[in-house]
């Protein structure tokens, strides 16, 4: 599936824009495929990438993880293909999964969905 994607677009930041700009962390990062909003996973305490979806309506993101290439449609709730998207591919490799670091407390699997 290539609907609603649009690969010029660059991802929006390293990390969560919306953790980053509240100090909050995140657990796993999703890149929009339509706009390039990096948001946190729902396995993360706020679910940033799952709230952009609800909402702008932008479906599909992909995973912004190393080594991961993966797409997923939140609108079937599936897997879904795409192409490849422009640099950077996924977070910078210095940070730390939970990242960022600084900001994960120490019991953060207390804190994950």
């Amino acid at each position: 599936m290539t609907d609603g994607i649009d690969t010029p677009a660059a991802p929006s930041g390293p990390g969560c824009s919306e953790c980053d700009a509240a100090g909050g962390w995140w657990v796993h990062l999703r890149r929009c495929v339509r706009c390039g909003h990096v948001g946190c996973c729902d396995s993360s305490p706020a679910q940033h990438a799952t709230a952009h979806f609800r909402s702008t309506g932008h479906p599909l993101v992909r995973s912004f993880e190393p080594g991961e290439s993966w797409y997923w449609d939140y609108s079937t709730s599936s897997a879904a293909e795409g192409p490849d998207l422009p640099d950077p591919q996924h977070r910078p490799l210095d940070q730390p999964v939970p990242g960022p670091a600084g900001r994960v407390p120490q019991d953060w699997r207390a804190h994950i969905h």
